[in-house]
């Protein structure tokens, strides 16, 4: 997929990864749309890029998706790209995992991702093109104690990005994985629980710049591979 004079929709960019990838997307030519809940700080983000559009958005309402989808066709006709960024952590053993809070965080990171893409692929379909990049996370790559509810929500992601670029195979459409290593965003602030253990888990921890995962991003959507990661050699990856 070419970047340039893409329209790109980005969920989760009022912050770290999605507003980078709104930047570095905006620079090599793209026209954004972001969308997150935080309605100030995507207008203010719009603002500053090259033809971009903000819209108020919660990804865990209907309603909401399909007023972001409708406002992109309006603004600029078609959807190129997906980036569904938006997600939110948990940090607890399995014994004290709130199921109230499991709940939550399986509609933000997992069924809120696959309504964007019910969303998105008619409009693809028509076009006979479209790239969906979701975001998973490097805790996939291991079995930390605390970190089961966040990494079921992302490997189940993960397994469904596959299964659904197989589905999609000749149609022109495709999906994609991408998966960063710890990253120095919002990540701990937004935690759904347990933040103090995340950040003790965490502590002294060397963290890629926001900007770097965007770059990636972009790259995955340029070549059209199945995934990408930024995970380290020594921890399973291939960087």
């Amino acid at each position: 997929m070419k970047i340039e004079n893409s329209v790109i929709v980005i969920t989760g960019a009022s912050s770290g990864i999605g507003a980078a990838t709104a930047r570095a997307a905006s620079v090599a030519g793209a026209r954004v749309v972001v969308a997150a809940r935080r309605g100030d700080r995507i207008r203010e983000l719009a603002g500053d890029l090259r033809d971009a559009r903000a819209v108020r958005c919660d990804v865990t309402d209907a309603a909401d998706v399909a007023s972001l989808v409708a406002t992109t066709l309006d603004a600029f006709g078609r959807i190129d790209v997906l980036v569904n960024n938006a997600g939110q952590g948990l940090q607890a053993e399995i014994d004290a995992i709130a199921l109230d809070d499991f709940r939550s965080l399986l509609e933000l990171n997992l069924i809120a991702p696959l309504a964007m893409m019910q969303a998105v692929l008619p409009i693809m379909r028509r076009q006979g093109s479209g790239s969906i990049v979701n975001v998973s996370s490097g805790t996939t790559f291991a079995d930390v104690p605390g970190t089961g509810a966040y990494v079921a929500t992302k490997i189940a992601l993960e397994r469904l990005s596959a299964i659904t670029r197989n589905e999609l195979d000749e149609s022109g459409i495709v999906v994609s994985t991408m998966i960063p290593f710890a990253t120095d965003t919002e990540f701990l602030e937004s935690i759904r629980a347990g933040r103090s253990d995340a950040e003790a888990m965490t502590a002294g921890a060397t963290f890629d710049p926001p900007d770097r995962v965007a770059e990636a991003i972009l790259q995955l959507i340029a070549s059209g591979e199945a995934r990408s990661d930024l995970v380290p050699v020594a921890y399973g990856g291939t960087r």
